[in-house]
């Protein structure tokens, strides 16, 4: 058997062992990257008994940068949009005057915050990413972004009162 038909064999193989921990799509993912590690660094690998074991190890690699990045993201914490319960679009006296205190609140505890924080918030909803923050406040790592990022959302929470729901 080739090289070419033994890496193709071995594809659907890591795809099914993928799709066992993850999403069909994810899984495809995974199996993409896991030929191209063994295209550009084992070209010269060309036995199924040292492919199978190989390629499995980095499938296993893969998946569990794949696991990290989505628990760091949140991403398995997300609700669907169609189970979101939301309320009628009709004015309500009370959630005016609720919103209006909360607003009032925020406002309070945003000019409250150290520059980095207001500064931080306010590219954030620009739409900007995480990435192109890092470039605009000029911080050495990304992880410093996600740590001043946390902190920030905590310190606005305790100027908040501990909740960023009304008194109810």
């Amino acid at each position: 058997m080739e090289r070419e038909e033994i890496l193709a064999r071995l594809r659907e193989r890591i795809v099914g062992y993928a799709a066992y921990r993850l999403s069909r799509d994810a899984a495809e993912d995974v199996a993409q990257e896991v030929m191209m590690v063994l295209h550009e660094k084992y070209g010269s690998v060309s036995l199924l008994e040292d492919l199978l074991p190989l390629s499995l190890q980095i499938a296993r690699f893969k998946i569990a940068g794949m696991v990290r990045k989505s628990m760091r993201r949140g991403e398995p914490a997300q609700v669907s949009t169609d189970e979101l319960d939301l309320p009628d679009g009709r004015a309500n006296p009370s959630d005016y005057v609720e919103r209006k205190e909360m607003l009032e609140k925020l406002v309070a505890a945003m000019s409250r915050l150290g520059d980095r924080c207001r500064e931080l918030f306010r590219l954030k909803l620009q739409g900007r990413s995480f990435p192109e923050i890092q470039k605009i406040l000029g911080a050495g790592s990304i992880n410093t972004i996600y740590t001043w990022d946390l902190r920030c959302r905590k310190r606005l929470l305790e100027l908040m009162g501990g909740r960023w729901e009304g008194s109810r």
